[in-house]
């Protein structure tokens, strides 16, 4: 039984690093909110300067700018329902971009309650040898109390990373929401002010 919880804190644990190195490599300020389109999104007043935006915006795949060019498509919509279209967009946008996140959330809490059944599992062992052997062999108790403190600190050990990290994602993609819906906005008041 001990070994089978070792097991699953270990898969815990590579799946965690997976998700943290995933979103770290998905979740960079560059691949969401490339400077370039934020440069050619400031530079855009005529529609010569449409037409670039909308290329870099092909050039650079992005969360924004498949925004600004859904935005730029519609146009020749009201400006409500070009900016409803555009959150509804964004909110499935934000969903991409929190890809991965509810597993940090499950080892979070799925690694403590794996860590107290080792612990337990680890006691049945040590007090069922002990009520064959009695208390004579102290270093078989030792080695016994050892591994359940084991499987305690691993149960430990493995969520709290994820935990940080899960925390320190979520704020992040709140942050670059709150980045793109912000360039958005002004996209959109510039081009219906004409």
């Amino acid at each position: 039984m001990e070994i089978a919880v070792y097991i699953l804190l270990s898969l815990t644990s590579v799946l965690g690093a997976g998700v943290i190195l995933w979103r770290f490599w998905a979740l960079r300020w560059s691949r969401v909110v490339p400077p370039q389109i934020a440069t050619a999104l400031a530079d855009c007043r005529s529609p010569e300067d449409l037409k670039a935006l909308c290329d870099i915006c092909e050039e650079n795949a992005s969360p924004l700018g498949r925004l600004i060019r859904l935005a730029a498509r519609r146009l020749d919509w009201s400006k409500d329902e070009n900016q409803e279209s555009l959150e509804i967009a964004a909110r499935h946008e934000i969903v991409h971009l929190e890809r991965g996140l509810v597993a940090l959330e499950i080892i979070v809490g799925i690694a403590p309650l794996l860590g107290l059944v080792g612990t337990i599992a680890g006691m049945m062992a040590v007090f069922g040898d002990l009520g064959q052997a009695g208390l004579n062999d102290a270093a078989k108790l030792a080695n016994g109390i050892a591994l359940i403190l084991r499987a305690t600190l691993a149960g430990l050990l493995i969520p709290i990373p994820s935990l940080v990290f899960w925390r320190y994602f979520t704020k992040k993609v709140e942050v670059l929401a709150v980045e793109m819906e912000t360039l958005c906005d002004e996209f959109l008041r510039r081009q219906y002010r004409k």
